[in-house]
């Protein structure tokens, strides 16, 4: 399987057209079909269902929508490699790929980044935002350099420095809402109310046992995967988001406020990267700054 033509497929599954993404490739359409059709054979699989005579439009079947997700993420990895090797001299130039959830924490990187950015300003970076989960794949794929967790991390599979700050867990509801007059939030209090409950809760973890009951006692109208959509439904009334604090701004006129749980709940949180990592240098510079920081931290 060749880079070149995972790229014509990319931009046939683009257009939606064999034409069309024979234009933007500025190649022969008999060229392009067959290039794709020796793909299909020797994955032994139809990517592509051809439209019509009425209706030009290609479609991808099951196994090209598979095909698609794995080739943007391997050219993704191609493009990174490339830029890092042309990098790779004297002058500190280039990127650092960084995944994180939701978390206050990202307070802590951005002054690590503030500060590297003043030594060398060739240095650009990458943050993409999704769950525990959806880090850790990325992270595995090699697609980013470091990662942000929650919670102690699988040593055997990582390497790990632990931020000097942890996330309090509580919860979101409007400035006139019953449990709003509240200093705290007990388990009790949630038991018959409409709950709004992180992803990575769902399965069971640290919060649910706080709880005293299981999921399916409880009244989870949602799960969310980023807190900001799930604070629009909590400001209309729609329940009450169990939530880490500091993600959403509850000061001044917003009509949200936030309590935290009692007994209070706290989370550890951690830099990730793979074992036996081989860092780019701007991304190993970034890793010095934070290891510098905690020093700092421990010290003070």
């Amino acid at each position: 399987m060749e880079i070149r033509v995972l790229q014509y497929f990319l931009a046939i599954a683009r257009e939606q057209s064999i034409i069309r993404a024979a234009e933007s490739l500025h190649l022969s359409q008999p060229t392009l079909s067959t290039q794709i059709k020796h793909l299909e054979e020797e994955l032994g699989k139809q990517l592509l269902i051809r439209g019509t005579k009425g209706s030009r439009k290609i479609t991808l079947t099951e196994e090209g929508m598979i095909l698609r997700k794995r080739a943007e993420e391997i050219l993704d990895l191609v493009r990174k490699t490339e830029h890092e090797i042309t990098l790779s001299d004297n002058v500190l130039i280039g990127d650092v790929y960084i995944g994180a959830g939701e978390t206050d924490g990202m307070r802590l990187l951005a002054k690590a980044a503030g500060k590297l950015k003043e030594l060398y300003p060739g240095i650009h970076y990458h943050i993409c935002s999704g769950n525990a989960v959806y880090v850790k794949e990325r992270l595995d794929k090699g697609l980013i350099d470091f990662g942000i967790v929650l919670g102690t991390p699988e040593l055997d599979k990582y390497e790990a420095l632990e931020l000097p700050a942890k996330d309090l867990w509580g919860v979101l509801m409007p400035k006139d809402s019953p449990l709003a007059t509240k200093e705290s939030i007990t388990p009790e209090d949630l038991w018959e109310q409409p709950l709004l409950l992180s992803q990575q809760e769902s399965d069971g973890g640290k919060l649910t046992q706080w709880m005293k009951r299981g999921l399916s006692e409880l009244n989870v109208t949602m799960t969310y995967n980023l807190l900001f959509n799930a604070s629009l439904l909590v400001e209309e009334g729609l329940g009450y988001a169990i939530c880490l604090d500091r993600i959403i701004n509850t000061s001044g006129n917003s009509n949200l406020c936030f309590r935290p749980l009692s007994p209070t709940i706290e989370t550890e949180m951690y830099m990730i990267w793979k074992k036996y990592q081989i860092f780019s240098k701007p991304a190993e510079k970034f890793l010095l700054m934070m290891q510098k920081q905690q020093t700092a931290n421990n010290y003070s």
